[in-house]
């Protein structure tokens, strides 16, 4: 069993930015691939990036890319989302989750955390 809890949303002005980090409790954080996503009321959930477990490969949405970097530290169980040119459009509930390669691309995600409300102000 993980368990994920995420920090470090907020707000801000538009141009900004915020760092968020997942922190796991259980076994073997650096097996798992860590990916981030977000959703807004009405709207189905968004994937946002993900890392696997060595770092070896990240992956981002067309929405996020040049601007948000994921990353992770295994010696400190936790993963990071560096968001960078923050937009109004950004503004969201951000999530992490733990997965694992279950096809080709194909990640499943098995545990996920809370979630931390990032807003952005124009």
């Amino acid at each position: 069993q993980v368990q994920l809890v995420e920090s470090g949303g907020g707000l801000v002005q538009a141009g900004a930015s915020l760092r968020l980090s997942c922190t796991a409790s259980g076994p073997a954080f650096n097996t798992y691939t860590m990916g981030w996503f977000r959703q807004t009321p009405g709207k189905e959930r968004e994937f946002v990036g993900r890392i696997t477990g060595s770092s070896s490969n990240s992956y981002y949405a067309d929405s996020v890319k040049g601007r948000f970097t994921v990353s992770r530290d295994n010696a400190k169980n936790t993963a990071y989302l560096q968001m960078n040119g923050l937009k109004p459009e950004d503004t969201a509930t951000y999530y992490c989750a733990a997965g694992r390669l279950v096809a080709f691309g194909r990640y499943e995600y098995y545990y996920w955390g809370q979630g931390t409300q990032v807003t952005v102000h124009s």
